[in-house]
């Protein structure tokens, strides 16, 4: 069984941290903490997850730091806090890499502390990390690309905007979603996937790049919340009415595009799940249990159709 160590809490502006000691009568030195690094604070999608993550920490009565860098571009930023946060010497630490082989080192060091690792969101290209709360990120995306030959009619020209090619989660909805149309739509033509790094600003010129250069085009997709209304955006600079436009998360501007007609539809994770689940892992993880290598915390199709339903509107997070 891994021991608890007491541990000292560096201050972090990006980081929030829990008053589960004054609350509980005990010192903060008595108090198990957790670390968790995310990928970003910009998206709605991370203050889901760090809602959930807040919840559990809470209930279990445990210190939670959450912090991530300013976009989900900044690489550089994420490895300086994972490396602050490893020096500090959490009980236990959850890591969203954005780049899986920058992390690695890190993660060394976490190890060699005796400091247990739980990933999240995405896996990192590693065996340190005893477990990985995650999204099949690529059956949520081949879902996608099934919805996305019924909407162009089995045929045509399909894009593809990606938020990076080196997360996990990225390259595992870009080849998720062509999977899926190669399998239900073998007829349908994918220009060569664009990256975009989940900005909107960055995605939207790129949609626009690719529809001047192709006015045959039929579909979009966006792989993250960032991308998906960016190619949003571009579409509707373009004035192309006709495009069908299909994204991935589930933030405010998404089902609110979804609603109106002006989105075909969109897969959508469940973060707050996944932050209390996270959590739950890391806890478990210190205490010495045995947790499943991978652990599903889900996916669902949404649309103007089902968007009303209690499951969706569990699962969305505005």
């Amino acid at each position: 069984m891994i021991t608890t160590r007491r541990t000292v809490l560096g201050a972090a502006a990006t980081a929030l941290l829990l008053p589960v000691a004054a609350c509980s009568g005990r010192s903060r030195d008595e108090v198990q903490h957790i670390a968790i690094v995310s990928k970003g604070f910009q998206q709605q999608f991370w203050q889901a997850v760090k809602q959930g993550a807040d919840a559990e920490a809470e209930a279990q009565g445990v210190v939670l730091t959450f912090e991530g860098p300013p976009t989900e571009s900044d690489i550089e930023a994420q490895i300086t806090m994972l490396q602050n946060t490893v020096t500090r010497e959490p009980d236990g630490l959850a890591i969203a890499a954005l780049d899986s082989r920058a992390a690695a080192p890190s993660l060394e060091e976490a190890q060699a502390k005796g400091i247990p690792v739980v990933a999240f969101d995405s896996g990192v290209e590693s065996d340190i990390p005893v477990s990985t709360v995650a999204t099949d990120n690529a059956a949520a995306a081949r879902e996608a690309g099934k919805h996305m030959v019924e909407l162009v009619g089995g045929e045509g020209k399909v894009a593809v905007v990606a938020h990076d090619q080196v997360s996990q989660s990225g390259t595992d909805r870009r080849d998720g979603f062509i999977a899926g149309i190669e399998e239900f739509g073998p007829d349908i033509e994918l220009l060569p996937v664009q990256y975009g790094e989940g900005d909107q600003a960055k995605s939207a010129d790129i949609a626009r790049s690719m529809i001047s250069a192709n006015p045959d085009l039929k579909g979009l997709f966006g792989t993250n919340e960032g991308s998906a209304i960016g190619v949003l955006r571009g579409v509707q600079e373009s004035g192309r009415h006709d495009l069908a436009v299909v994204g991935f998360d589930s933030g405010r501007a998404q089902v609110e595009a979804i609603s109106e007609g002006e989105m075909a539809g969109g897969v959508t994770q469940n973060p707050v799940a996944m932050g209390r689940i996270t959590v739950q892992t890391v806890l478990a993880t210190i205490r010495g249990e045995e947790t499943e290598p991978t652990i599903d915390t889900g996916f669902f199709w949404y649309d103007s159709d089902n968007i009303d339903s209690d499951e969706i509107q569990e699962a969305i997070y505005l």
